[in-house]
């Protein structure tokens, strides 16, 4: 593996590991179309020295900022969903063995992981899904560790992975102490008493090992444990942390490549002697989606500096972001190709099909890691710790200051700090009220003021609204819809803290002159978050009627240069065809 870096020029550095975008673009696509695992790119990944980044600076690895990682994924992403969703999954699969893992346990992981090994983690099972409580794979006590019965099905690299994290149940049934965590070397399992099932046909992500382990007998170790027995289920929830964070690259990544994507089209398609980009709709439809991809980045950076600065906080931010990353990109996916039309679903059109796919392959994101639904849930079960935490205004200033600072250094992870529910709420939109002030009383871009005020009057009534909500083992649907509001808040608050905080430093670039990406991401989100509060949607404000063309026509000359399409993103490759179609008509 090549040595890693950090820092600026991340982006750049995978970018040039992973070759011209023409060539993994075609191969992604036939290799799709044929369900062939995308081998090659895992194998340019693995030579970049990803696997390093899955494994925290104290083992031996390069995971010291989380903002780095996210960085990398999404570079990945906008090429080839599939291929990360792949290679990923060992960050995913390693994450409890970080938490609760001893440390002959880490070491071993540790070298596993760097050598390229990759790492399942085989939670789901067949009638079961995502209720982890109900799990039926036993790890039945033995005098020299534990006999292994039952199947884990479907689970992400169950063929392909040496090793595997795996819950099953030690205990009663339904009860939050009777799953525990084991670390299986697949390679000291006796032959016979287990095998994989096989690769399971899939809508998107068609090439990915999606397979199951069943076991029938197998035995492991008792230093397999990992952690306290019995203590399998918070590790995991713990974990989930860290994973649901993380996926938001995947969405950015797929938003970002789709959005250049449509963007290359309509700047070059014409139509009655004027290209479509300069028609009111499709600029629109460019500007909201580039201003929700713009929601869905600061999300994400703030998310993932979050694990360090405000790792106590991380039940709420982790559930938060990952609701959020997936919805808002699934909803851009679906206004792109109304503005392809058929090249949105073809497989031989423009740009060799790649817009199908990308929209196919980001399907499975909501899924990852706990649906949407479960980590509406999840929020919804803290909502007396945000709605006290809002009304005293309660924020750790200084842990929320070193997450905005996007780029800068970052404290080291503590892990021992990751609660199951957060006891102060949710330092982000807690410090919204102080921070709409301040907007309020300072220069400001044009209609910026009255945009963070009306998010601020939003928050406050829905927090009003979340009171209300009675504690429940099952919350009825309208808290699921305070939920979704709640990760719009979350959204608006991060764009409005990255842009009080970067302005500074980024104020003469284009995407940030006048406030444009934060006005245009604030804009999309204050439409969606009175959509879920059923309330009127805020009156236009002075130059919203100039977003459009101003940031369609930026849009379109980023996607055709290659320069950044978001405040915080990063120069992409070009492909050759410019906008034109993949082949002669």
């Amino acid at each position: 593996m090549t040595a890693t870096r950090a820092g600026a020029g991340i982006e750049a550095a995978l970018d040039e590991a992973l070759g011209t975008l023409d060539e993994t673009a075609r191969r992604s696509l036939e290799l799709d179309e044929n369900e062939q695992f995308p081998g090659d790119f895992c194998s340019r990944l693995d030579g970049f020295g990803l696997p390093a980044y899955y494994v925290p600076a104290e083992w031996g690895g390069a995971l010291s900022d989380h903002e780095d990682l996210i960085r990398l994924w999404r570079t990945a992403a906008r090429r080839d969903i599939s291929a990360v969703t792949a290679h990923a999954k060992t960050y995913l699969g390693v994450a409890p063995v970080w938490i609760a893992g001893n440390p002959e346990q880490a070491r071993t992981t540790a070298g596993a992981v760097m050598s390229g090994i990759p790492v399942a983690w085989a939670l789901s099972e067949p009638d079961h899904g995502a209720d982890l409580l109900s799990g039926s794979v036993t790890a039945t006590a033995e005098p020299d560790g534990y006999r292994v019965d039952g199947v884990k099905w479907p689970i992400n690299n169950a063929t392909r992975s040496g090793h595997v994290t795996l819950l099953a149940r030690t205990g009663r049934d339904g009860t939050g102490r009777g799953q525990s965590l084991f670390l299986v070397d697949k390679s000291a399992l006796s032959p016979g008493t287990w095998r994989t099932l096989p690769k399971v046909l899939t809508h998107g992500i068609r090439g990915i090992d999606i397979s199951g382990l069943e076991f029938d007998g197998a035995l492991l170790p008792a230093d397999a444990l990992i952690g306290p027995e019995g203590s399998g289920l918070e590790t995991v929830l713990l974990a989930l942390q860290f994973t649901r964070t993380m996926c938001t690259a995947l969405s950015l990544g797929a938003g970002e490549y789709a959005l250049r994507l449509a963007a290359r089209f309509v700047g070059a398609r014409i139509i009655q002697k004027r290209p479509l980009a300069e028609r009111p709709f499709p600029a629109s439809v460019l500007a909201r989606s580039a201003g929700l991809l713009m929601a869905t980045e600061a999300t994400a950076l703030l998310a993932a500096r979050s694990i360090h600065s405000l790792t106590a906080e991380m039940s709420v931010t982790s559930a938060a972001a990952k609701a959020l990353a997936p919805t808002l990109v699934d909803a851009t996916l679906g206004e792109l190709a109304e503005l392809l039309g058929a090249r949105s679903f073809l497989s031989d059109v423009y740009e060799y099909g790649a817009f199908q796919k990308v929209w196919r392959d980001h399907q499975i994101v909501a899924v990852f890691d706990g649906s949407t639904p479960v980590n509406r849930a999840t929020l919804v079960q803290q909502f007396p710790m945000l709605v006290r935490g809002f009304g005293s205004g309660t924020v750790d200033a200084g842990g929320l200051a070193d997450a905005v600072s996007v780029g800068g250094p970052v404290r080291p992870v503590d892990r021992g700090a990751l609660t199951l529910v957060s006891r102060q709420g949710c330092s982000v939109v807690q410090a919204l009220p102080a921070l709409v002030e301040s907007i309020g009383s300072r220069p400001a871009p044009t209609g910026l003021a009255d945009q963070a005020a009306a998010l601020g009057a939003m928050a406050e009534y829905l927090h009003g609204r979340m009171a209300d909500v009675a504690p429940a083992a099952r919350p009825a649907m309208a808290a699921y819809e305070l939920a979704a509001a709640y990760e719009l808040c979350y959204a608006g608050a991060a764009c409005l803290h990255l842009w009080a905080t970067g302005e500074s430093e980024h104020g003469g670039e284009s995407l940030w002159q006048d406030g444009l990406w934060v006005r245009a991401a604030l804009r999309a989100l204050l439409a969606r978050l009175a959509a879920a509060l059923r309330v009127p949607v805020p009156a236009a404000g002075p130059g919203d009627d100039r977003l459009d063309a101003t940031l369609a026509g930026l849009i379109v000359d980023a996607a055709n240069t290659g320069a950044p399409i978001t405040p915080f993103g990063a120069s992409a490759p070009r492909t050759l065809q410019q906008g034109k179609d993949s082949r002669e008509r």
